[in-house]
């Protein structure tokens, strides 16, 4: 599986254990940064570029996180096509992608733990979205809205 990876100085160490754990289980990671620590970084500069390949690569996932995950999955949904979700338990994570076919998952690095962290994206990337005719026609009213500006 493919994900592309994105945070800010906050979200930078936590990033770089989330790649080496997805790489160790054999997932192909893409890091749009940053790669160095910059306290004055602004997310938006890693997560949209972020959100941009999820959504040029149909099948791919993304991941964003800062401190708090809020401005990371404001950030990446303003791109056309991704539907990021700011996940914060095991139920989330899974809802995330049974019910709205979320194929970014955002997380504060300061909200919780590593081993948290890591299982979220875990469960994120192993649920499948259920393709439910009602999940299936709330994305497309969204989809609508995001094409021409009416549900």
């Amino acid at each position: 599986m493919k994900v592309h990876i994105g945070s800010d100085h906050a979200g930078l160490e936590f990033k770089n254990r989330i790649v080496k754990h997805l790489e160790s289980k054999g997932h192909t990671v893409v890091d749009h940064g940053p790669h160095s620590f910059d306290p004055l970084d602004d997310y938006p500069v890693f997560c949209i570029p972020t959100a941009q390949a999820v959504a040029n690569e149909p099948g791919s996932f993304g991941i964003v996180l800062g401190g708090s995950g809020n401005g990371e999955q404001i950030a990446a949904n303003k791109v056309k096509g991704v539907r990021a979700a700011l996940v914060w338990s095991k139920e989330i994570a899974k809802l995330a992608r049974e019910h709205n076919d979320a194929n970014v998952i955002s997380l504060g690095g300061r909200m919780h733990d590593e081993s948290l962290c890591l299982e979220l994206v875990d469960i994120f990337l192993a649920t499948p979205f259920t393709g439910d005719e009602r999940h299936v026609r709330r994305i497309g009213l969204i989809s609508n809205y995001e094409e021409g500006g009416k549900i």
